[in-house]
């Protein structure tokens, strides 16, 4: 049976990259396909080649009408499960449902479902008790082969990271040991620069926002990057000029401009911004406006009766007008896919369209075609960086900083993200060992038992299974001491005790307020050796170029990338300080030197 309707090359890869991960494993996929990739038409495809029943899920009624009517305008007929939609069809081979109307009526889901597809799928959290979860645990009780699948522009969550475990080009997403992810498999993705590069979204153009900016890096933010709406009234309160100016710009930037969308960081704010705009020619969007209303503002401006739509966190999905040409983003987020998701609201294709102005008002320093690294940005300097691994090569990007060279200087990744194949892998399908992750670590806390490399934050032994000492309790218990003495390390310097290159390197580390700790390392002695490169070897450069040092001297001509210890703890000996611990890596309660 021929399709009726023509994929693009790209959406014909995604869905055959998900028929081969299906025969061969029941185990979750996501597909990453940018905001106007025509995910509607994938999910149109697999839904159009099952033989048995499925369910297409998503968080909003607007997704599930728009997917049902592409399912449906290719002569195929779907049912529709939607409060919003006052339908509840459950009877046909597809379903397209919301996820609140699905979890509020599970007993009408009790068939046997092959196929459970979402849409928007970086919504779905790793809780058991959220409603995703919820049906997807009692579908399986129907199907333990059950087959779940995720579609996403943005495939992470600020809290959480990415969504998946496993990519198919052979990493791994998560820099500690954490496991517990939604999703276990990327099976396709397709940047958002491939897709404007061959014509099949406008380009962004980036405008930079000359009057005025707003200046949110002083509001203290949550787990999830987000800002308190009570600290960012009062910011904005204080600045009605400053919204003002910029309301004008945009306004004069959109003079030939089709249509306006602007992203408010409040109520309150959306509200102001609303009073500076051509009242015939401006609706505002908000969680509070009523559900007809909304869509009838909605329906305006999509006929290009309205030119400005103001909106508040509303909008960023399952929003279709093509002629948008100017984004305004007047709110402040560390979220990229949020980002993302607010600027793929201007860059579909529509006619006479050439491009799409985005101006950030809001300082976000977000790089469009750069998604996350899947950590919260550890300070505003970092940037993605390529790290490659000593153990396997892989090319990680982490969060870092560069030189004026672009040479890596500093990074925050923990382990290789590398995938390193079974060893059975020309074994028969279904009997391959998974693909294991490289166990080399950047950071590292050692096991004092069995010296095996753990993850910073690893409560017991990975491979002894004894449990580790935790460092906070390390520094609590030194600091209870008298005869102890613990330094904040802000770096360290070296020499030759006795001139000789191959003979004892000392070592001194100094406090932040100026107090000193040292040690010698004798090179003539194979034991000292083999300390030293166990504790600064092997974290030399980063970790990124392990190095076995043989001679003092060698340690002096390198040793501005040797990497200082965040903590140092001693004990009074008679009439010296002997040390006796050095914390790398070290995260936890207490301040790090020159840490504010």
């Amino acid at each position: 049976m021929n399709a009726p309707f023509k994929l693009r090359p790209y959406q014909q890869e995604a869905v055959d990259a998900t028929l081969r991960h299906f025969r061969q494993s029941d185990e979750s996929a996501v597909i990453v396909l940018p905001t106007g990739a025509g995910k509607s038409l994938v999910i149109a495809e697999l839904a159009r080649l099952a033989r048995r029943k499925i369910l297409v899920l998503t968080h909003v009624k607007e997704l599930v009408e728009q997917n049902h009517a592409k399912y449906q305008s290719y002569g195929l007929e779907g049912g529709v499960f939607s409060a919003g939609l006052k339908r509840k069809e459950n009877r046909h081979q597809v379903t397209f449902a919301s996820v609140q109307s699905v979890a509020a009526n599970l007993d009408q889901f009790r068939d046997e479902y092959s196929l459970v597809i979402i849409d928007e799928c970086h919504r779905v959290s790793g809780e058991e008790t959220s409603q995703y979860q919820r049906i997807i645990e009692l579908l399986r009780q129907q199907n333990d082969a059950l087959k779940v699948l995720g579609l996403t522009a943005t495939p992470y969550r600020l809290a959480m990271g990415w969504i998946y475990r496993y990519h198919y080009r052979g990493f791994v997403r998560g820099s500690g040991d954490e496991q517990d992810k939604p999703f276990q498999h990327c099976i396709y993705e397709l940047p958002l620069s491939y897709m404007i590069n061959r014509g099949y979204l406008t380009k962004p153009e980036l405008v930079n926002a000359a009057v005025a900016q707003y200046d949110f890096s002083a509001l203290a933010q949550d787990r999830f990057g987000e800002y308190a709406e009570k600290d960012v009234n009062q910011l904005l309160s204080k600045h009605k000029r400053v919204t003002r100016a910029i309301i004008e710009q945009v306004m004069e930037l959109a003079t030939e401009r089709q249509g306006v969308m602007i992203f408010a960081a409040t109520v309150d704010h959306a509200r102001e911004i609303t009073g500076y705009l051509p009242e015939n020619q401006t609706a505002l969007v908000t969680g509070a406006t009523d559900l007809k209303d909304r869509d009838l503002l909605i329906q305006r401006f999509k006929q290009r009766q309205l030119k400005y739509l103001v909106n508040v966190s509303v909008l960023t999905t399952g929003f279709d007008a093509p002629h948008v040409d100017v984004i305004a983003i007047l709110r402040p987020t560390q979220s990229v896919s949020l980002y993302q998701q607010i600027v793929g609201r201007g860059l579909r294709l529509d006619d006479g369209k050439k491009d799409c102005l985005v101006i950030d008002y809001a300082g976000n320093s977000v790089n469009l075609h750069h998604p996350e690294v899947g950590e919260p940005k550890p300070n505003p300097d970092s940037e993605p960086v390529q790290v490659f691994c000593p153990g396997c090569g892989f090319a990680n990007i982490f969060w870092g900083k560069t030189d004026s060279d672009g040479r890596v200087i500093e990074h925050y990744g923990r382990r290789c993200q590398g995938l390193l194949e079974p060893a059975d892998e020309d074994g028969p399908a279904g009997q391959r060992g998974r693909p294991e992750q490289c166990d080399y670590r950047f950071r590292f806390k050692e096991c004092p038992h069995c010296g095996g490399e753990n993850d910073i934050a690893a409560r017991n032994c990975n491979q002894c299974h004894k449990a580790m000492i935790d460092p906070d309790d390390q520094l609590r218990d030194a600091l209870k001491l008298k005869d102890a003495m613990v330094i904040r390390c802000a770096g360290i310097t070296l020499s030759t005790s006795t001139g000789k290159t191959d003979g004892t390197l000392r070592i001194t580390y100094h406090g932040e307020d100026g107090e000193e700790l040292s040690e010698s390392f004798d090179f003539s002695k194979p034991a000292q050796r083999i300390v030293f490169n166990r504790l600064f070897g092997r974290r030399f450069a980063n970790s990124q170029a392990p190095k076995t040092f043989s001679r003092a001297g060698e340690v002096l001509e390198m040793q501005a990338l040797l990497s200082a210890p965040d903590f140092v703890i001693a004990r009074k000996q008679k009439h010296y300080w002997q040390v006796q611990e050095r914390i790398f890596d070290y995260q936890g309660h207490y301040r790090k030197a020159n840490e504010v």
